[in-house]
């Protein structure tokens, strides 16, 4: 049974499976998953959500960057959704910049990503889109397209020693 109303926590089998691609744009368990993925990532202040964090395995993202207490110096973007995502990289840098995620509260890590992305998707209408994303949303984006692949953002990070308690996180970005 698909429950749409809490994020998926870490441990959760749906966090662990390959999503899905979406065939059917006009179906209503489509339109109930989006409705619930906007939902969701506003009400936890989020910056992005994948369709497996409200335990439905398909092929959708949101990209919703904003500044806000975690991430101060993020662009302002209007929430994107991405439908059926694949990427190509087009700035090969590697950054490692600190996440965290809606289905591992508490928690943040330095995890590496590319630095820009070339993304082609479809939109909620089902209509093909390209967009090139860079910096903070190119970040977003990945970290959302690894729960498409039964990724989290902790199987990313290098060293253990890279992941903090987010208490510890804010309390530190108060004292730079």
């Amino acid at each position: 049974m698909t429950e749409h109303n809490a994020i998926a926590q870490l441990g959760a089998d749906v966090l662990r499976q390959q999503a899905l691609p979406v065939d059917d744009f006009d179906c209503p368990e489509f339109r109930t998953t989006l409705a619930a993925m906007q939902r969701l990532m506003m009400a936890g202040n989020g910056v992005g959500i994948a369709a497996p964090q409200v335990h439905h395995a398909r092929q959708i993202i949101i990209v919703a960057s904003r500044p806000g207490s975690r991430y101060p110096h993020a662009p302002l973007m209007a929430p994107l959704v991405m439908v059926n995502p694949v990427y190509q990289v087009i700035d090969a840098t590697v950054v490692t910049d600190w996440e965290g995620c809606l289905s591992v509260p508490g928690i943040r890590a330095r995890v590496p990503r590319y630095q820009s992305v070339e993304v082609s998707f479809q939109n909620e209408s089902g209509e093909h889109c390209q967009c090139v994303l860079d910096g903070f949303p190119a970040r977003v984006f990945q970290h959302e397209y690894d729960h498409l692949l039964g990724l989290v953002f902790l199987d990313r990070v290098e060293s253990n020693r890279d992941i903090i308690a987010e208490t510890e996180f804010l309390k530190q970005r108060e004292q730079a």
